[in-house]
């Protein structure tokens, strides 16, 4: 049986952790370096790393940031946010990192991930998804530019391609839900965990414990992220960690 995980994510902006509500009114959540090396003694499974404003911007990922959340860790670490080129995988996984996420450039240049996955293999390659539910669709839409730009993409269809092409993982965000902390969307996840072969990261609208376990059980998640349920010391990885156990989910 395949474990569950449970992966922080540091949502960092000019050097610094942030986070808001649906992508936006973003505070400081600390120090990304020091909020690293606490969650990898927490018994985090995995950690994220997004440079949230570098796509917006058009600068490249912090890469002296990364190298230094890198030394501080011993768990699996993801680094996301102005990957444009195999040139800024390479550095990116040089700089310690385990995978790379795309989101904007994997989109708008879906050969991206193709080349990523043929040079470092898919286990190397993260394809993240930010959707939101979209009337018109009567599903949802995908949104590039840190949820800035709506796109023509419809959640699944996306999510089929982007492995296709060589994705070995999806994190996939709820925009709706993001920050609520009311719980995942769970239809959302479930809708595009039966849709692709590979293991599908649920993201957006974490609050307690209990949402951890509707994650995994109702939107078949094979993992779940949260950032400022965690950051802020609301609860922490360890007592999600046990709650989950407790409730018979096999965890690593």
């Amino acid at each position: 049986m395949i474990t569950k995980r449970i992966i922080p994510c540091l949502d960092v902006k000019e050097g610094r952790v942030v986070k808001g509500i649906q992508f936006v009114e973003l505070r400081d959540a600390g120090d990304p370096v020091k909020l690293a090396a606490f969650y990898d003694k927490e018994g985090a499974d995995e950690l994220v790393f997004l440079d949230i404003s570098a796509s917006h911007e058009g600068r490249k990922t912090m890469v002296e940031v990364v190298e230094k959340v890198a030394a501080a860790l011993a768990i699996p670490f993801t680094v996301g946010g102005g990957i444009n080129s195999l040139e800024d995988m390479k550095r990116i996984l040089r700089a310690g990192a385990d995978k790379v996420s795309l989101n904007t450039a994997a989109v708008m240049n879906p050969e991206l991930i193709t080349e990523g996955a043929s040079f470092f293999g898919t286990q190397c390659i993260v394809v993240a998804i930010d959707a939101k539910y979209d009337e018109t669709l009567h599903g949802w839409r995908v949104y590039t530019h840190g949820g800035r730009k709506p796109t023509e993409w419809e959640v699944t269809d996306w999510a089929k391609e982007a492995v296709f092409r060589g994705a070995g993982e999806i994190l996939l965000t709820s925009m709706d839900g993001d920050g609520s902390k009311a719980g995942f969307d769970n239809r959302l996840t479930r809708t595009v965990s039966e849709a692709v072969s590979v293991p599908v990261i649920a993201s957006g609208g974490a609050g307690n414990a209990g949402h951890f376990y509707d994650a995994f059980q109702d939107g078949k998640a094979d993992a779940a992220l949260a950032a400022s349920i965690f950051h802020y010391k609301e609860t922490s990885v360890k007592e999600v960690k046990h709650y989950l156990k407790e409730q018979g989910v096999n965890m690593r």
